[in-house]
């Protein structure tokens, strides 16, 4: 089954499902297996990391893909963005900054432009830009998100903006979204396809933590939280109003009610939290994960993925 729409051929895909940009999960075999299926991978650049995207990019070979960044990071090391676009990307994906300091560069290197929106106002903003493709993130999505209202009501109103506005803009819609259900009823909500995060970190090409899949697999919907905890262990300098959404575990439900206990015992616990990602204890560290993740029941290989949610997306649709 090949879906033909716009989304599909502007970007030269055969079907509409697009790889969220995974910070340092989503690597080169991620992004190459959803490409080779059909759909379209993306790097998972995150806040950036020299090595990193030096090390992935050449895993997916001549596969076209695209590189995801968080915006108000890679403001801080603009480099990052010329490393990208020597590699060729097809796209390039910006999320939670305003991407303007940046559109001439990446549309004169010959890339798309993949904006990730969380308001109304910020998808005004872009489509002014001339972004080629609207990301409508609802607060369902794993990873951070925005203070905004939720995938199926947020679709909608953005695919009515880009048409009363005659941009030419695409749109994909994303956060919540794991399965065929999903990608059919974001195009019937408007968009031109559905962009997945959660699904694909629980794939066999993700760079998740096998323990970590694990964890995905077994967990229900209601079991994720949106928090600040890991950010301000971290210390991620965070704009206000974006808050991550992980897999809750004792040390998320110890922390999250207590940010002064947090505050006090925050060089302690930073200590202890850097102990647990090189232990792989996720009692302790975080998973990112999605309310799809209750949708979550097995760890394929992503190609098949594509294809399962696709051909079920069809048989709906019909």
């Amino acid at each position: 089954m090949v879906f033909a729409n716009r989304l599909t051929r502007r970007l030269g895909i055969e079907h509409p499902v697009v790889l969220a940009p995974l910070d340092q999960i989503g690597g080169g075999a991620l992004a190459k297996a959803v490409s080779e299926a059909g759909g379209f991978g993306v790097l998972g650049g995150g806040y950036g990391d020299r090595a990193w995207l030096e090390a992935e990019f050449p895993k997916a070979g001549d596969a076209p893909i695209g590189v995801g960044f968080i915006t108000w990071s890679l403001a801080k090391q603009r480099e990052l963005l010329d490393l990208a676009l020597a590699h060729k990307p097809k796209a390039v994906m910006l999320s939670f900054g305003d991407p303007a300091p940046f559109v001439d560069q990446i549309h004169a290197a010959g890339a798309m432009l993949i904006a990730q929106v969380n308001t109304l106002d910020q998808a005004r903003h872009v489509l002014d830009l001339g972004v080629d493709i609207v990301v409508a993130q609802g607060t369902e999505a794993g990873g951070h998100s925005g203070a905004g209202q939720g995938t199926m009501a947020f679709t909608p109103q953005v695919a009515d903006l880009i048409s009363r506005g005659s941009y030419d803009a695409l749109l994909l819609a994303a956060g919540g979204i794991a399965d065929g259900r999903g990608l059919a009823a974001a195009l019937m909500l408007g968009a031109d396809g559905a962009m997945m995060g959660t699904r694909f970190s629980a794939s066999q090409e993700a760079l998740t933590h096998p323990a970590a899949k694990a964890r995905l697999v077994a967990a229900a919907g209601d079991e994720t939280a949106r928090t600040s905890v890991y950010d301000i262990l971290r210390e991620r300098d965070w704009p206000a109003g974006y808050r991550a959404r992980f897999l809750r575990n004792g040390f998320l439900d110890r922390w999250e009610g207590d940010p002064q206990g947090l505050a006090a015992e925050k060089v302690a616990l930073q200590s202890v939290y850097k102990t647990a990602v090189v232990e792989a204890d996720f009692d302790i560290a975080n998973i990112g994960a999605g309310e799809s993740v209750g949708l979550i029941h097995d760890l394929p290989p992503a190609g098949d993925l594509v294809r399962r949610i696709v051909a079920q997306a069809a048989v709906l649709l019909a």
